[in-house]
């Protein structure tokens, strides 16, 4: 399995490209109403980043429990829940190894972040999340898709047949990217309930281009 790499935050424009890290997305806001009216109230955060979805989770009650790779994003998280007075269980440490109890949580959020490794690696992290899970528990997570231009960039390093290290510059340089096509996908989700299942292509404006992104879209439950 190859060897899991944190984002470098650090390299992020303070100003303009921090900002859109700092914003929930936008499914995020439908989860919580979701996870609300079945009763959901202890929250995991993987890959919190700088704690957009966080903080969110915590104002609208639930308990929540937020985990990354990088001690940069998670101090910078702390910061912003201390400034709010929101009272959220930190903790820098791998996905790969999150040491919490089996069954501890109620739904979990993984966005933009379990395809940040291989292809063991990702089989190894939805098992954790398998097991985290309580019965009946929630799962939404993205996961790159075959159809993206990163996927298909030749400069970018061949890791296995569904991986690749991003060699771009930027803060993702060096950090593998697992993506996935509707074969694989039955094949890895196969101990859970799929309640919804999406590619999209989405477009994001840079200097008056638009540039795509593609991502598979799911909301997993523990049977």
């Amino acid at each position: 399995m190859i060897e899991s790499k944190a984002w470098n935050w650090n390299m992020l424009n303070e100003e303009t490209q921090k900002e859109i890290w700092l914003e929930p997305s936008i499914e995020s806001y439908y989860l919580i109403n979701r996870w609300i009216r079945q009763g959901k109230k202890e929250f995991l955060d993987i890959g919190c980043g700088l704690g957009r979805h966080s903080i969110q989770f915590a104002k609208e009650g639930f308990n929540v429990t937020s985990i990354d790779l990088s001690q940069d994003a998670i101090n910078s998280a702390k910061e912003w829940a201390k400034s709010e007075k929101l009272d959220i269980k930190f903790l820098h440490t791998d996905m790969m190894d999150i040491p919490y109890k089996d069954n501890s949580f109620d739904c979990i959020l993984c966005r933009n972040v379990i395809s940040h490794t291989d292809t063991e690696g990702i089989e190894i992290i939805i098992n954790r999340i398998y097991n985290l899970l309580k019965i009946n528990g929630e799962c939404f997570l993205t996961l790159g898709s075959k159809n993206a231009s990163t996927y298909k960039d030749p400069k970018n390093i061949i890791v296995d047949s569904n991986t690749k290290l991003r060699m771009d510059e930027g803060p993702e340089k060096g950090v593998p990217h697992f993506y996935a096509d509707m074969e694989i996908i039955p094949k890895l989700f196969k101990n859970f309930k799929i309640e919804y299942l999406a590619q999209a292509q989405e477009f994001k404006e840079k200097n008056g281009e638009f540039k795509s992104y593609w991502h598979y879209y799911l909301l997993i439950r523990k049977i």
